[in-house]
């Protein structure tokens, strides 16, 4: 397997263009997910993907040790490690406790990508999903995003930045920002294909890394309309590809990053074998085409008393 390509953050440091999603609901046993996280490893995946609230960074922790002992990889420096601040967390005082109880969980001294989940916040209390409405509150972005930058000021993390930010949202931020955020990770894929928001980060040095960018189909959430479009499979079919290569190969020729989620190894294995082959121009045009909606509106977040009552203004318009 040859080496997965990279990209140069704002930060100067580079990020692998694939990584594997750890987020899976209900969550696996932790045997299971260290023998999942070895397994990509084993592949040539450098880059996981976690956050507090999946409860995976334990195992994922738990894995690298392991890989490294085995000699799976050399040292800690052959990764990179994304982790994410729930809301709950999402709070000026909170935020470096946060990230050193995810560093704990790790068992890592340091994060290579800490980002902001959501741009919202909950009153303190547990890490679930299953918040009350009534918890929800607007964030201070200017005090949350100072307690960031100590993160990386102080070496706990080599880049920080921002997940489901709208480009009214990040242009508010980098108002504030003394160091700009490095990555915007957002939903993306051929039936969501985010242009405005790619572009506003092209232009603010913003790195986009997309995620379920096949859909998530598996998910109660998720959409089926990436792996079932005819247009895709048409694409796959006349390339002696599977319809996730060729959706995966869409994304990387826009310049983004990716972070998918198997724990299939088979699957695994054809997911980082997109970079020796490319879709001509007439493919790119179909596929500009294709229908475009959401698989998650963000419907969790809305709430009458919350800082977001609808779902346009969740995304400032961008639905």
């Amino acid at each position: 397997m040859g080496e997965i390509p990279t990209a140069v953050l704002s930060s100067g440091h580079t990020i692998p263009l694939i990584g594997m999603g750890t987020a899976t609901y209900p969550v696996p046993p932790q045997d299971q997910l260290i023998s999942n996280f070895i397994s990509a490893m084993e592949l040539g995946y450098r880059h996981f993907d976690t956050a507090a609230v999946y409860y995976t960074e334990e195992a994922l922790g738990l894995a690298i040790a392991e890989a490294i002992r085995r000699g799976v990889v050399k040292s800690r420096e052959e990764l990179f490690i994304t982790s994410k601040l729930w809301c709950n967390e999402a709070h000026h005082d909170r935020v470096i406790p946060a990230v050193k109880k995810t560093l704990e969980n790790l068992g890592l001294e340091y994060l290579d990508l800490y980002l902001i989940h959501w741009p919202l916040s909950l009153k303190p209390g547990e890490l679930t999903f299953q918040f009350k409405k009534e918890d929800l509150l607007a964030m201070d972005f200017k005090s949350v995003w100072e307690a960031m930058e100590e993160c990386q000021k102080l070496g706990l993390t080599k880049s920080i930045g921002v997940s489901n930010f709208s480009c009214k949202k990040l242009s508010d931020l980098i108002a504030v920002a003394s160091i700009p955020p490095a990555v915007n990770q957002v939903e993306m894929h051929a039936t969501w294909q985010q242009q405005k928001l790619r572009e506003f980060c092209k232009e603010n040095g913003i790195h986009v890394t997309a995620w379920s960018p096949l859909g998530a189909n598996g998910a109660t959430w998720g959409t089926l309309a990436i792996m079932e479009s005819p247009v895709l499979k048409e694409i796959a079919d006349a390339k002696g590809k599977t319809v996730a290569q060729v959706a995966l190969r869409w994304l990387h020729e826009q310049g983004v990053s990716v972070v998918v989620k198997s724990f299939n190894k088979e699957r695994m294995k054809k997911n980082i074998q997109i970079f020796d082959w490319e879709l001509t121009k007439d493919e790119r045009d179909q596929i500009s085409r294709v229908p475009q909606r959401r698989g998650f509106s963000g419907e969790l977040f809305l709430s009458p008393s919350g800082p977001f009552k609808s779902v346009e203004e969740l995304w400032d318009g961008e639905v």
